[in-house]
């Protein structure tokens, strides 16, 4: 699945740094062999010694931004690739990354994962998935509701239009629900675990993520057929893989290595505070955002951060649309809703330019003054409209728009 990958260079990191694993008391094994091997060599077992990394370990105490808990094994930061010489440079080489090149948007991927922490956590957990997954949406979108990849890829999860329909996504004009953090993890955490299934390895499963299960399955039945798909064999597999999915897994081990503790890596620790808490309201017809805030008592910005999913500020006309509000704002918004007469509920539409039409006889139609026009659509050029571009217009709060022209 393509995601939001920044380059980086090759270079830039002075030697090859050590990492030894203290993610399951492992040490660094001997320097594998130059070269893909067609059959993965196996990894030796470990050696007395090790020096700890800071900041990872094969189990959730290594997870310094969840909260308290049992300690859980942690399938894919025990895999045995991960004492691999070379698998280390690379975690290494894409850490230094997100500490020098990515540090200045690295604490607000932190910020966000805290956000929605809790509904990630809860939902891996719950599916009995590797808690390390949750530093998945760091290197997909930057935990980013509204990210969107080169590839046209969104959301937190960045989910394809075509997958995410699979997984039972909407995705319309007005709402695309692959921007909704709670049903993009539902649906990202099921096929992740559908991918583990089908390969039998975590990295598989992660490769075949990013890539498609189709690429990867191609790479196996053309390169190893004879052989059970492993985390070896994908690595020693890898050069066959694009390039982004090369580097998706040290990608991701570094994600889990500086987010699971910021501290260790120069960052502040975010606001344990910051949370993803609300109430669900029902609203029966297409509403505003802007008048379920004022229902709510609260900030239309704080509305939209709650429901990223809802493109164009306002829900679904002829049906019933659950809404997310702060917590502890859903017992008095119904009772505040009911209130607003229907006509009112609206406090602007959507307009969509016919053949003929310009800005002064939109105004006039709506019954706007052509200056609040303008202004509400500050990026269009009046002079060069287009066919079926959309509009926004403001109406009055006793307005009703013409159906005429409009969604």
């Amino acid at each position: 699945m393509a995601g939001c990958t920044v380059g980086v260079a090759r270079g830039g990191v002075r030697g090859a740094v050590a990492m030894a694993c203290a993610w399951a008391g492992w040490a660094c094994a001997s320097p594998a062999a130059p070269g893909i091997p067609s059959v993965p060599a196996p990894i030796p077992e470990p050696v007395p010694h090790h020096v700890p990394l800071t900041g990872l370990d094969a189990t959730a105490e290594g997870f310094l931004l969840a909260e308290p808990g049992p300690v859980v094994h942690d399938a894919i930061l025990a895999s045995k690739v991960a004492r691999d010489p070379e698998f280390q440079r690379e975690v290494e080489r894409w850490a230094e990354f997100w500490r020098t090149r990515a540090r200045r948007s690295f604490p607000e991927s932190l910020d966000r994962m805290s956000w929605f922490g809790d509904a990630v956590n809860s939902t891996i957990e719950r599916k009995g998935l590797p808690p390390s997954l949750r530093y998945l949406p760091i290197i997909e979108s930057g935990y980013h509701p509204g990210a969107v990849s080169p590839a046209r890829a969104v959301g937190m999860w960045q989910f394809m239009e075509p997958t995410a329909r699979i997984f039972g996504m909407g995705v319309s004009p007005l709402v695309d629900e692959r921007r909704d953090p709670l049903k993009s993890t539902e649906a990202a955490t099921e096929y992740l675990g559908r991918l583990h299934s089908q390969f039998g390895s975590w990295f598989m499963a992660l490769a075949a993520y990013n890539a498609g299960p189709s690429r990867v399955r191609q790479i196996l039945d053309r390169h190893a057929p004879l052989h059970p798909p492993t985390d070896s064999l994908l690595w020693s597999l890898r050069r066959h893989l694009p390039r982004e999915t090369q580097d998706y897994i040290p990608k991701f081990f570094a994600a889990a290595m500086v987010a699971g503790n910021p501290e260790a890596h120069g960052f502040a620790m975010p606001d344990p505070s910051s949370r993803f808490a609300f109430d669900e309201v029902a609203v029966p017809d297409a509403t505003t955002l802007d008048v379920v805030a004022s229902a709510a008592g609260v900030t239309v910005e704080e509305i939209q951060r709650l429901n990223p999913e809802l493109l164009r500020g306002m829900t679904p006309p002829g049906a019933e649309t659950v809404v997310r509000v702060p917590a502890g704002t859903g017992e008095g918004f119904r009772e505040r809703y009911d209130l607003i007469p229907p006509g009112e509920r609206v406090s602007f539409v959507e307009h969509r330019v016919a053949s003929g039409e310009t800005l002064s006889f939109i105004a006039r139609r709506y019954g706007v003054p052509l200056r609040d026009l303008q202004a509400a659509n500050a990026g269009v050029n009046p002079r060069a409209l287009r066919i079926g571009q959309r509009l926004t217009v403001p109406i009055s709060a006793r307005g009703r728009p013409r159906p005429t022209g409009t969604d």
